[in-house]
C-alpha cells in the first residue's frame, strides 16, 4: 500500500505517542532494580541482554502503533521479537527498538533512548522518532519535510573551536582495539583540520548519533567486520532518517545510502555504519579504516 507525503505526519504523531508513552514507563524503572536476562544475537554484550523494561516497551509501542499497522497493512520489526521477515513483503515496516542502551540503563541509568522508525520496503526510512526518556528530548523526521527537537525546527550546526567529538558505546572503554579505534580517528581528525579529538563513551547507538547531529563536527561509527554484529537495523534506522533531513552523512564505510532492509540478516557488520558532520570527514574516516 503506497503511503502518500499527506499520510506521513499521521503516522509520525503515532510514533511519537508510542516513543513518549514507552519513555514514561522506562523512567518508572530508572531507580529500580531490574532482572537482566541473556539472549542470542551478536558477538558484543551490549546486544545479549534483555529485561523486563524492554519487553514492556516494547508492549506498549504496539499497542500505540497497531491501528497504523492495520490501517496500512504495515510489517514490524522490533528487536525483541523475531523477525518474521514480513519487512522483505509488505512496502513498508515499522523498525522499532524499544530501549536502545540497554547496558547504560541497567548500569548508569543515562544514555538511553526509545527509537522507532518507518521504513520502505527499498531500505529507505520516511520517519525518524527518538525519545530520550532522561532528558525528555523528543526528536522527529518525515522525508522531506526538515527535522524537530521538541516540536520547534532543527538545523545542524558546527562548533569553532577546533576539535572533533568522537562518540562511542558504553562498552568502548574495555574495546580491545580501543586505542588503535583512538589513532585511528586522531589520524582522519588531523587529516581534515581538526586540532584534537575528544573522546566521549557512556551511550548506546541511537542516542550517540544524536549526539553527532546536535554537537559536531563530530562522527560516529561501527566498521566492518567479519562476525555477526556491529548494532542491528532498528539502532540506525530512525537517526538515519534524522541524518537524511538534516543533510549530514549517514552512509556505510563504502559511501553507499544505508541497506535498513537486507534479506540475510538484521545486523549491520558487513557493510558499516559512518555517522558524520560532514562529508570530508566521512571519507577521512573511511580511509583510515581500510
Amino acid at each position: 500500500m503506497t503511503i502518500t507525503s499527506g499520510e506521513l505526519p499521521h503516522l509520525a504523531d503515532r510514533a511519537c505517542l508510542a516513543a513518549t508513552e514507552a519513555g514514561a514507563l522506562i523512567s518508572r524503572y530508572r531507580d529500580r532494580a531490574v532482572a537482566v536476562r541473556s539472549k542470542s544475537a551478536g558477538d558484543s554484550l551490549a546486544s545479549q541482554v534483555v529485561t523486563e523494561v524492554d519487553e514492556r516497551s516494547e508492549a506498549i509501542i504496539l499497542r500505540v502503533l497497531e491501528p497504523t499497522i492495520r490501517q496500512y497493512d504495515l510489517a514490524v520489526l522490533t528487536e525483541e521479537r523475531m523477525d518474521d521477515r514480513r519487512r522483505l513483503e509488505q512496502d513498508y515496516f515499522w523498525c522499532i527498538d524499544p530501549l536502545d542502551g540497554t547496558l547504560p540503563f541497567i548500569r548508569t541509568g543515562t544514555g538511553f533512548a526509545v527509537s522507532i522508525a518507518l521504513v520502505r520496503k527499498d531500505g529507505q526510512p520516511v520517519i525518524g522518532v527518538v525519545f530520550d526518556p532522561v532528558s525528555g528530548q523528543l526528536y522527529r523526521a518525515t522525508a522531506g519535510a526538515g527535522i524537530q527537537i521538541d516540536g520547534q525546527p532543527f538545523v545542524p550546526s558546527l562548533r569553532t573551536d577546533g576539535r572533533l567529538k568522537f562518540f562511542c558505546d558504553y562498552t568502548f572503554p574495555a574495546h580491545p582495539k580501543r586505542e588503535m579505534i583512538i589513532r585511528t580517528v586522531e589520524a582522519a581528525a588531523a587529516r581534515t583540520g581538526f586540532t584534537g579529538v575528544e573522546v566521549v563513551a557512556g551511550a548506546g547507538a541511537v542516542l550517540n548519533a544524536c549526539r553527532v547531529l546536535e554537537d559536531g563536527p563530530a562522527c560516529y561509527f561501527k566498521a566492518p567486520k567479519t562476525k555477526a554484529g556491529g548494532g542491528s537495523l532498528w539502532d540506525f534506522a530512525a537517526t538515519t532518517c534524522l541524518f537524511a533531513e538534516a543533510g549530514l552523512h549517514a552512509r556505510d564505510f563504502s559511501g553507499r545510502p544505508l541497506d535498513l532492509n537486507p534479506a540475510e540478516s538484521t545486523f549491520m557488520n558487513h557493510r558499516g555504519v559512518c555517522y558524520a558532520s560532514t562529508v570530508t570527514l566521512a571519507a577521512a574516516l573511511h580511509g583510515a579504516t581500510h
